[in-house]
């Protein structure tokens, strides 16, 4: 298992060249289900909505954000995988990683519609006046909210070479933020010229979660943000901790 997580290490650690690498600080913890295979993360007044994974046990839910106790879940059918969730006009919406259905739902998790899609889901965001996803590629598509299709894509590369394994989203200060699938990385993402424009490491996190969680399915991705207090929540798939971070820029 060590190895593993060395070669995984390994791989973050050869994405980036010259693009620059931030450090972070833990502002706080909180505890977060260690059952939760988690797709996609965002806060919300206090609460925390969170998209889990897995065949059978995939999820949409309602954490309280201090002590990672689930307040609701609706529950997927066990066809379907959950992938990426976002917030949008008071809307849930999450993605289902290879049925290429969405579900929309209402703040208490009601169904209330859903939408197709031509790719694989990973993960989705917006940035106020477009949705944002990731198909698991270095695409990223940007979907009109009244149709839910794409208007435009865009590809994301670091010092000219893409970066493949775009999962989780969140729009954080204009930028996008993605996680990058079997990496310890965040990518800081230019949303129109889709450059990478810094890298957050958070290592340190992946081998606190991986000692009390060795599955090497447990890995980075969870990514909400707190835009009235300028929050940053971060986690992972089956972690047991979720972690409030601010970023070191270098």
């Amino acid at each position: 298992m060590a190895r593993a997580f060395a070669l995984l290490l390994f791989l973050g650690l050869g994405l980036a060249q010259t693009t620059p690498v931030w450090g972070f600080r833990v502002v706080n913890t909180y505890p977060h289900d260690p059952a939760a295979f988690t797709q996609g993360l965002v806060y919300h007044q206090g609460v925390l909505y969170e998209g889990t994974g897995l065949y059978g046990q995939s999820s949409l839910r309602r954490v309280e954000l201090k002590t990672g106790r689930v307040l609701q879940s609706h529950r997927l059918g066990a066809e379907y995988f959950g992938e990426g969730v976002t917030l949008f006009q008071n809307r849930l919406y999450q993605l289902t990683w290879r049925n290429r259905v969405g579900f929309i739902n209402d703040l208490s998790l009601r169904p209330i519609g859903r939408f197709s899609y031509d790719t694989e889901g990973w993960g989705l965001t917006h940035d106020g006046r477009s949705l944002i996803m990731s198909d698991g590629s270095a695409r990223l598509y940007f979907l009109n909210p009244r149709t839910l299709r794409p208007e435009r894509t865009l590809i994301v590369r670091a010092d000219g070479v893409p970066v493949e394994r775009l999962n989780e989203l969140e729009y954080i200060q204009g930028r996008i933020w993605a996680n990058v699938w079997l990496t310890t990385r965040i990518a800081i993402i230019h949303p129109q010229s889709g450059v990478v424009e810094a890298w957050l490491e958070l290592s340190p996190l992946a081998l606190l979660a991986q000692a009390r969680n060795p599955n090497p399915d447990a890995v980075l991705n969870g990514i909400a943000y707190d835009e009235q207090n300028r929050r940053i929540y971060v986690t992972g798939k089956l972690w047991p901790y979720l972690f409030e971070i601010e970023p070191l820029r270098k």
